[in-house]
């Protein structure tokens, strides 16, 4: 989860006078510079990575899985989140300009395109989960994707802007000319950001050990060679969620709690380098699918080919093709594994 508000360490850290060293100096030399970099670099290669995967997914495959419409959807959420940082950048460098209604739509749109991100990736561990453990009533499970899996996506779009109406009511332009959520009375924050951290966080962790922990117990008993690949897999998947979003999850709710930290200029610092890490799981999903996915690779190669840049289409399309033939002689539930896990 990233939390879209401006805490009141960040809050206080504006004020400071650069001129002074220290830990407030060093504080606010990452608010205003370190924090409108990361953003801008997280902004650029997520967009490009997950326009590429919409590409993909639309014009390539054609959305043939529930898989493919649940990544494509966590991509479409991933770049309208993106598309909220350069707002934020701007802000950390100088003030926010962009007035009170703006200041609202921004937070309400970030916080609803974050739980959509969210929810669909709980969505798609559970799609997985069921492809994989559920060998004989996966091929009719995939069968009927098309009747209600465009609907699930339009629900979760649905509980993410009713989830996000917090952020559109209390998100306002301070008298610093800054945008963040006041809330009065103030115990409405711990109980916002406790639910935030819920859903945002607690929520799709819960979902990625319980499921991935079946899935990896199929796995061990499965004999095929796609098996530690497909172990690797959710290895990576779920050690990038963790390393990107529990160091600031667990700092903003240690903030919340105990309301002594927003003094600590040591912990502001933290805060601000684990929100630039956590920002970051947005930009590397695409990245996570071309190391890991045959048939990411493949339609990269595609395209590339369609552009006239890939020389070496026709030998790397034949490389796939080989691992085509040896994943004919694998098991029912091990073809299931690799349409759900190493396809992506």
């Amino acid at each position: 989860m990233h939390q879209d508000n401006q805490t009141d360490q960040e809050k206080e850290i504006i004020t400071y006078d650069e001129d002074v060293d220290g830990p407030e100096h060093h504080a606010l030399m990452l608010f205003k510079y370190f924090l409108p970099v990361m953003y801008s670099i997280t902004c650029i290669l997520g967009l490009m990575g997950n326009v590429l995967i919409i590409i993909i997914f639309l014009y390539y495959e054609k959305l043939k899985t529930l898989t493919d419409i649940f990544v494509a959807n966590l991509a479409t959420a991933d770049m309208m989140f993106l598309c909220t940082l350069p707002f934020l950048a701007y802000q950390a460098a100088h003030d926010w300009i962009f007035g009170d209604a703006m200041c609202k739509i921004i937070r309400g749109m970030y916080r609803v395109n974050l739980y959509t991100s969210m929810l669909t990736l709980t969505c798609i561990t559970f799609d997985r989960l069921i492809s994989i453990t559920q060998a004989t009533s996966a091929s009719r499970y995939q069968s009927n994707k098309h009747k209600w899996g465009k609907g699930i996506c339009v629900i979760v779009w649905v509980a993410a802007v009713l989830f996000a109406i917090p952020q559109f009511i209390y998100s306002t332009k301070g008298n610093r000319n800054e945008c963040f959520e006041i809330y009065d009375p103030p115990h409405i924050e711990i109980i916002l950001v406790s639910f935030q951290l819920a859903i945002g966080f607690l929520g799709p962790l819960v979902a990625m050990f319980f499921c991935y922990t079946l899935i990896a117990k199929t796995l061990i008993n499965a004999s095929s060679f796609q098996k530690h690949k497909s172990l690797k897999i959710i290895f990576t998947v779920v050690v990038v969620f963790i390393i990107t979003q529990l160091p600031y999850n667990a700092i903003i709710l240690t903030v919340i709690l105990d309301k002594d930290y927003y003094v600590d200029k040591h912990f502001q610092k933290a805060i601000i380098i684990t929100e630039a890490i956590a920002y970051m799981h947005a930009c590397l999903n695409p990245g996570l699918y071309f190391f890991v996915g045959i048939k990411f690779r493949k339609n990269f190669w595609k395209i590339l080919k369609d552009l006239g840049l890939a020389k070496q289409y026709k030998e790397d399309t034949d490389n796939f093709k080989n691992t085509d033939v040896e994943s004919k002689n694998i098991s029912v539930s091990t073809k299931l594994e690799a349409m759900s896990m190493c396809q992506l």
